[in-house]
């Protein structure tokens, strides 16, 4: 299992944002090449992010670079050179479908996609885009999903509720990874930590960032703890036992559970194994 709770926006303009990124300890970092890059130093981002991937300094974090899209001067290019240093993704913006996604491929092969619902289009595309066969994760948006419906961004994101439910739902048909959106007030913490409350509660699998003050309060959010990792081993053994008794019910701490509370007790254990070995 590869976690992902805490993945970390980093400008790849920032070569000592790229430096700090070595010691956060994000799941997940995505060297940005878009949003976060003034056009002039766009191209040196891109090399910062490539010579990243290619340094082995970042230990066990999942590497992925965001490229800019194809309708701007950079996009073709980004893809091309992100594929060829073989990241664990790319992350591209603003997919719209699967006919965007077949121009991608044509630059990228093989390489894993991240696809970022961020517009209408995607939300009316989610199972195709969720299908298509290089996506191994889709990423939410939401800053750029508020503009484009037009949406108020406020505290629970309740205008957002419907879609971030949708998206969800097109992940877990398909069986794919899917990442919350960022949350912007870095100074917020208590905030923050309130959204990632909610975004773990939805059944997202980790959350978007972009400042490291917000990994650790992430990460605890999506690790499970003590005393849900030893419920979960109650419920196994319970069911170990019972099997072995041929019960066919099986009641843990005077409550009836069923095959549904094993499978959820094994992904449980199976989190908190990967998060200790990394």
């Amino acid at each position: 299992m590869t976690v992902l709770r805490s993945v970390l926006y980093m400008p790849s303009s920032n070569e000592r944002a790229l430096e700090k990124a070595k010691t956060i300890a994000a799941d997940a970092i995505i060297f940005d090449l878009e949003d976060a890059v003034a056009p002039d130093a766009k191209e040196a981002a891109r090399g910062n992010a490539l010579a990243a991937v290619q340094s082995n300094d970042y230990g066990h974090k999942t590497l992925t670079i965001r490229c800019n899209g194809l309708d701007t001067p950079w996009g073709a290019e980004d893809l091309a050179a992100a594929a060829a240093v073989h990241p664990h993704a790319i992350v591209v913006p603003k997919v719209s479908g699967p006919e965007h996604l077949t121009q991608i491929v044509a630059l990228t092969g093989q390489t894993p996609i991240w696809a970022m619902v961020e517009t209408p289009a995607a939300l009316f595309a989610i199972r195709e885009i969720c299908s298509f066969p290089q996506v191994s994760a889709l990423v939410m948006g939401t800053n750029d999903l508020v503009k484009e419906l037009r949406a108020a961004m406020v505290p629970g994101r309740a205008p957002l509720l419907p879609h971030l439910a949708l998206a969800l739902a097109g992940a877990r048909l398909a069986g794919k990874t899917i990442l919350d959106g960022v949350w912007n007030d870095v100074k917020d913490l208590d905030g923050f930590r309130a959204e990632c409350q909610q975004g773990f509660e939805l059944g997202f699998d980790g959350k978007t960032l972009i400042h490291p003050t917000q990994v650790e309060p992430c990460n605890e959010v999506w690790a499970p703890s003590e005393d849900e990792i030893a419920h979960a081993r109650k419920v196994i053994d319970a069911f170990a036992e019972a099997e072995a008794d041929g019960r066919g019910v099986v009641t843990v701490d005077g409550r009836m559970v069923e095959n549904l509370h094993r499978d959820i007790a094994l992904r449980i254990l199976a989190t908190a194994e990967a998060i200790a070995a990394r």
